[in-house]
């Protein structure tokens, strides 16, 4: 603290007030920095510092394409600190209701629409070693450590096999747009009716239904499955899509697949690795995704059976 209130001091703030913003699943740290009647954010990326210039660039990007990021006032390079405008404290997640989640996630797939409009030059791709690479994290750490299931080297395999099946759907659909990567409720902000992002910096290029998974088929909050299909349906006609309802909901639940996959392995490090186990309870939930889609096709029924 420190080094941030050195800082703060340097920018020339005085009786200011500052409180800690609970943290995400990073090792970012975020600051409420108060001054008179006015507030910023601070973020402390001091343990990622490599995460500070990212950030900056698809600031940018979004800034750009006219989505609502919050804006840099002043930035600390060498410490790996950042002071941003205040978006607020109400998610989007605080909004969502049976009443309100149409309105709401139509108004997210339009942000959707608009920064799949960025150019995606020079960001990291989101290939097939990758993809394959998030998945393997269920085995490692929601399977092996989590569970204290250990696969035989068939079953190991089996699943490898399983794993290339999805990642090919998923790179089937089209690619090269512009991927938040967690496009969901709680990194959405509601700042005077209007939709503000956060938590972007790994952005990447990737497929065209990414970030419309991580929207309605939240691990935070669940709402009824036909509505869920029926808006990412309306995603289609609003790209102008011509593929039929059918591969375009083939490709939805295969990108959901690889994303949930992940998580799984994700909620169960945070858990053993980080000491952060208050994602424990959103694994029924992501669990529940994962085996709705491998019972809806054939060559996923082993997967299914596995995780069951």
């Amino acid at each position: 603290m420190q080094k941030i209130n050195a800082w703060i001091d340097e920018l020339g703030y005085k009786n200011y007030g500052l409180e800690v913003i609970p943290a995400d699943a990073s090792f970012r740290k975020y600051y409420r920095l108060t001054v008179n009647a006015e507030s910023f954010v601070l973020m402390d990326s001091s343990e990622a510092k490599d995460s500070m210039y990212p950030f900056i660039d698809i600031s940018v990007r979004l800034l750009k394409a006219k989505v609502e990021v919050p804006r840099i006032i002043a930035q600390n390079i060498k410490e790996g600190f950042l002071l941003l405008s205040d978006l607020g404290s109400q998610h989007l997640a605080d909004m969502l209701s049976p009443m309100s989640v149409e309105l709401l996630y139509m108004k997210g797939i339009s942000e959707i629409i608009k920064m799949q409009e960025i150019d995606t030059t020079g960001m990291e791709v989101y290939d097939k070693n990758f993809l394959i690479f998030e998945m393997n994290l269920m085995e490692e750490w929601y399977l092996r450590q989590h569970k204290n299931i250990f696969l035989s080297e068939k079953g190991l395999g089996d699943l490898s096999k399983i794993l290339e099946i999805i990642a090919d759907e998923v790179l089937a659909q089209p690619q090269g747009v512009f991927v938040h990567r967690d496009f969901h409720s709680r990194n959405i902000m509601l700042d005077s009716g209007k939709l503000a992002l956060i938590d972007y910096q790994d952005a990447m290029s990737g497929a065209l239904t990414y970030d419309l998974v991580s929207l309605l088929k939240d691990v935070y909050t669940e709402f009824d499955t036909q509505k869920m299909e029926e808006l990412a349906l309306e995603f289609k006609a609003l790209k102008g899509l011509t593929v039929s309802d059918e591969k375009f909901l083939r490709w939805f639940d295969f990108m959901a697949l690889q994303r949930h996959l992940k998580i799984l392995g994700i909620f169960a490090r945070l858990n053993i690795r980080d000491q952060k186990n208050g994602y424990l309870k959103d694994i029924p939930l992501t669990l529940k995704y994962v085996l709705e889609v491998c019972n809806k096709y054939d060559n996923l029924k082993a997967l299914a059976e596995l995780l069951k």
